[in-house]
């Protein structure tokens, strides 16, 4: 027996598939668009045809836009010199809410996994290249995850870098903040101390 009609139902299966949303959740954005006032309903919808007619990658930085050029990559007040390499956009999102960091990005939209098939050609490694011959960077960042693939990706892009006499460094990895010593694992251990900084 159903308890909603197709309209609603079909809606409802389509938002439990975004990530986070179960069906009750669903069930609730339903009712609750069904209960608002129309206009903001249609204007809801109205934004996510947008977003997906116009927002596509920056022809720079391959980070999500609006624009052809990124908000990021076109401000003046960045420095242009120093870029930091991520995997995917929402690591640019995560980097930017620190506040720490005035530079630019490159998105890889990826991350190097052999066994997957996925190589410098799958992902925007000779984009980066290109950006670092033609440009004056000064720093390349590796920002990719600590993960197999991460890692993995940070040694290939450093020794495809070195030839290029551009510093390259990789993000600090070590012991969360707010967290006990005794309950770290080996592997985060080991990094903290091998990464170690003066006090």
């Amino acid at each position: 027996m159903r308890a909603y009609s197709n309209l609603m139902t079909q809606l409802i299966e389509a938002l439990s598939k975004l990530p986070g949303i179960g069906r009750r959740s669903a069930e609730r954005i339903v009712f609750y668009l069904l209960k608002t006032r129309k206009d903001e309903s249609l204007v809801l919808g109205e934004l996510i045809r947008q977003l997906r007619e116009s927002v596509t990658f920056c022809s720079v930085c391959h980070n999500f836009s609006d624009q052809k050029i990124c908000h990021i990559c076109s401000d003046p007040a960045r420095d242009q010199g120093v870029i930091c390499v991520v995997e995917d956009p929402k690591d640019v999102s995560a980097i930017e809410k620190t506040g720490e960091y005035a530079g630019v990005y490159h998105v890889l939209l990826g991350a190097l996994s052999p066994l997957d098939g996925i190589g410098p050609e799958q992902i925007m490694v000779y984009d980066l290249l290109d950006r670092v011959k033609k440009k004056k960077i000064r720093e390349i960042i590796l920002a990719t995850n600590p993960n197999t693939e991460g890692d993995t990706t940070a040694l290939y892009l450093a020794r495809v870098l070195a030839p290029l006499k551009v510093k390259v460094t990789r993000i600090a990895r070590g012991i969360p903040v707010g967290s006990h010593i005794e309950y770290t694992d080996q592997a985060t251990l080991s990094r903290a101390l091998s990464g170690r900084q003066p006090a």
